[in-house]
């Protein structure tokens, strides 16, 4: 059994829908979360933009949230689970940034993490913060992929 994270907005590989863009609704789709290790502490949820790097030279990062407990099931649209703490995104905010793509269609990738651990990071850590406090706790991971255009 291998852990998986899914929407019902879209599917692996699809088209992400135009409201949860930047520039539209701004709001996080839909997220089901399945088969956690029953070992897992807490999940980790990252979403980023690898495709940026040819328009803006990095990776850019439009979600980081910690803390989430292992028994949830979905992250609810336009919500975050309850007790978890977000990180600070590209954008400089604390929450979700949606997709936005400058140039041409991107992948937006979302990473879910299973952690032996919970983590002692502040709100408003960096991605790069998460991961090196992951480095050692990750016991699974799972990957939902969308496509957006500008």
């Amino acid at each position: 059994m291998f852990m998986k994270i899914e929407s019902n907005a879209f599917q692996n590989g699809g088209e992400i829908p135009r409201k949860y863009g930047y520039k539209k609704d701004n709001v996080n789709p839909p997220l089901i979360i399945k088969d956690v290790p029953t070992d897992a502490k807490s999940l980790v949820l990252i979403m980023d933009d690898p495709d940026a790097m040819g328009a803006v030279g990095k990776i850019w990062v439009h979600w980081v949230i910690w803390n989430i407990n292992p028994s949830t099931g979905e992250i609810k649209e336009n919500s975050i689970p309850e007790n978890s703490i977000q990180g600070k995104t590209d954008f400089g905010e604390i929450a979700y940034g949606g997709p936005a793509p400058p140039d041409k269609e991107h992948t937006y990738i979302f990473k879910l993490y299973a952690l032996g651990d919970k983590l002692s990071l502040d709100e408003g850590s960096k991605k790069s913060q998460v991961e090196e406090a992951m480095k050692n706790h990750v016991i699974a991971e799972s990957r939902l992929e969308g496509r957006y255009a500008p």
